[in-house]
C-alpha cells in the first residue's frame, strides 16, 4: 500500500517539473520580445522583476509554478507519513483527489485564469488536503506500537 500512498505524490512532481518546462517555454520568448535578455540580467534580478513588461496570459504560469511550490509541500509530508504509517485506500484515493484537482487547478490558472472557478478548486483542494493532514496526524498520535505489523 505504500506505493499506491506514494504514486500521487510522484504524479504531482513529475506535474510541477511539466509546468517549469511551459512557464519556461512560453517565459523565455515573451521576454525576448519585450527586449530582455535573460543572459544578461543584472546581479540579482528575480522573474518577478519582469512581471510587468510580460502579459497576464504568460505570467499564469509562473504564478502557477509558485503556487506547486507552496501548499502542496504540505501534501508531500502528509503522505510520506501516512505511507510510513500504514495507509488505507480511502488515504490513497484521497491523495489522488488532491493531484487530480491541482493539474485541474494548474491548467485553469494557466489558460483560463477566472478567479472564481480558480477558488473553487483552490478551495475543495485544500479540504482534500486537510482530510490528509488529519489522517496523518491521527495515524502518529493515536499509533498504538502494539498493533504495527511486525
Amino acid at each position: 500500500m505504500q506505493a499506491q500512498m506514494l504514486a500521487p505524490a510522484a504524479v504531482l512532481v513529475a506535474w510541477s517539473l511539466v509546468m517549469l518546462f511551459w512557464m519556461a517555454f512560453t517565459r523565455f520568448p515573451a521576454l525576448t520580445k519585450v527586449g530582455i535578455a535573460v543572459g544578461n540580467a543584472p546581479a540579482g534580478v528575480r522573474g518577478q522583476d519582469s512581471e510587468a513588461a510580460l502579459p497576464p496570459q504568460v505570467n499564469w504560469k509562473s504564478h502557477n509554478y509558485t503556487h506547486l511550490m507552496e501548499q502542496p509541500t504540505v501534501f508531500y509530508a502528509a503522505v510520506v507519513i501516512i505511507a510510513i504509517m500504514g495507509p488505507s485506500a480511502g488515504d490513497a484515493l484521497a491523495a489522488w483527489i488532491y493531484v487530480g484537482l491541482r493539474i485541474v487547478h494548474s491548467i485553469w490558472q494557466a489558460t483560463v485564469n477566472k478567479v472564481p472557478v480558480r477558488f473553487m478548486l483552490f478551495l475543495a483542494g485544500s479540504l482534500v488536503l486537510l482530510f490528509l493532514a488529519y489522517r496523518a496526524l491521527s495515524l502518529t498520535l493515536f499509533h498504538d506500537p502494539g498493533l504495527a505489523p511486525a
